[in-house]
């Protein structure tokens, strides 16, 4: 791997590791302000939402500057979000500030990877920012169930800033305050990420232009026999995953009578696991096998309708392993495929702002329906099992289309396959 490789893991980890912890302290800040069930299970829909409004100029935002300098404004951004929360905004709009900074740095995060490496290295360069990523949510999640734990946060608000009242007297506040020191250390990592040398691609004057581009671009990768399908596959994952933070905490509750602190670190499990099946894809998968995993998709759906049966946390630990390794196996190779398909139909950050559209808008659909339900009185082992249910159908429904792609344009995805298994051949 190329030295800049390192820096740019380097940052992600921070940033995501701070993303992660604010989640936490956002459920907890709304729990103890006594938010309904409904606010809660709404951050992360919030999250997505300008993904899913923006998605048609981040991606020529990213392709516009060094993607080291679009990923620092986006961490300032996140910076933003965080101070809103502090001082006066209500969580939900805070943490959506948040979510537009994150909407901004996919875009760049993962598009420089494709001008950074080669075809032949993106999987294991996916198996590690994906390992990487998924450290940092366990690490994250475990860093803010801490922060707002009673140990840790009456430690933290004995602090004191001479002349000055922050007005900081709350344990989610506190946390949130130290997550603010994390993302500015992550935007410092970000000034060290050096060029690639790409030729930059200038926004038009009147950015509305790029909304017919964006669509055309979204048409084009779902008509791409490989890109359709690794597409449908990473846009259902990412919206589980989005997901299954929240459903874990709702879970842990209801069966286990957890707290935030508590259920923090069964999500973090989870994390473990799909840390595990992302390492083991980036050494085992090669791009042109991508889609041989897309049954681990299917059985994801029916391991979170099984999670309704555990009551007891020695079980549980071992099967959200499971649930999580099935995961990182099943995206690694997929984004993967994704990506180089994406890089050679439209150039890394517009395909990556594609993919983050269609993701997020599954991340908002399934969140907004989870938190209807909820708060439509749906019991949360009701709602998980509605959940489980639309994944592993939609993931059977996937399987078949690819199927039928392999039968039907048989020489088209034969011919996107062979240029997957070279570096130096594009289409």
């Amino acid at each position: 791997m190329k030295r800049g490789f390192y820096t740019i893991m380097s940052a992600q980890f921070f940033s995501s590791l701070a993303d992660n912890a604010l989640f936490v302290g956002a459920v907890q800040l709304l729990r103890s302000s006594g938010a309904p069930e409904w606010q809660q299970a709404a951050l992360v829909p919030m999250f997505a939402l300008f993904y899913v409004v923006l998605a048609p100029f981040v991606g020529a935002f990213a392709d516009a500057l060094p993607k080291g300098k679009v990923m620092f404004i986006s961490n300032a951004i996140k910076v933003v979000g965080c101070v809103l929360m502090l001082f006066g905004g209500h969580p939900l709009m805070a943490y959506a500030i948040v979510g537009l900074g994150a909407a901004a740095y996919s875009p760049a995060k993962y598009g420089i990877l494709t001008e950074l490496l080669p075809s032949s290295q993106l999987v294991k360069a996916n198996g590690w920012i994906e390992g990487l990523t998924i450290a940092s949510i366990i690490l994250g999640v475990l860093l803010g169930g801490q922060l707002v734990g009673h140990a840790v946060a009456s430690r933290l608000l004995t602090f004191d800033l001479p002349l000055i009242e922050t007005g900081i007297d709350t344990a989610p506040e506190a946390a949130i305050s130290v997550l603010i020191f994390v993302f500015m250390l992550a935007a410092w990592f970000n000034t060290r990420i050096p060029s690639t040398g790409v030729e930059m691609r200038p926004i038009p004057r009147n950015p509305l232009e790029l909304l017919p581009d964006f669509w055309t671009c979204n048409a084009r990768l779902w008509r791409d026999k490989l890109g359709q399908i690794s597409l449908a596959t990473t846009t259902l994952f990412w919206g589980v995953s989005g997901n299954l933070r929240y459903i874990v905490l709702a879970w842990a509750a209801a069966a286990l009578g957890y707290s935030v602190t508590q259920a923090s670190t069964l999500v973090g499990v989870v994390a473990i696991g799909t840390a595990v099946g992302a390492v083991v894809a980036s050494l085992r998968m090669r791009l042109d096998m991508a889609t041989s995993v897309i049954p681990m998709g299917i059985g994801m759906g029916l391991l979170v309708i099984l999670l309704n049966f555990i009551d007891n946390v020695w079980v549980a630990a071992p099967f959200l392993i499971l649930l999580g390794g099935l995961g990182g196996y099943l995206v690694v190779p997929m984004n993967a495929l994704l990506q180089h398909r994406g890089h050679n139909l439209m150039g890394a950050g517009r395909s990556i702002a594609v993919q983050n559209f269609n993701e997020q808008a599954c991340i908002l659909s399934l969140g907004a329906g989870y938190s209807l339900s909820t708060g439509l009185g749906l019991s949360a082992f009701g709602a998980i099992t509605i959940f489980g249910v639309v994944v592993a159908g939609v993931m059977w429904l996937i399987k078949r289309w690819h199927a039928s792609n392999c039968v039907k344009h048989r020489a088209e995805v034969e011919h996107l396959l062979e240029i997957a298994r070279h570096d130096n051949m594009h289409g």
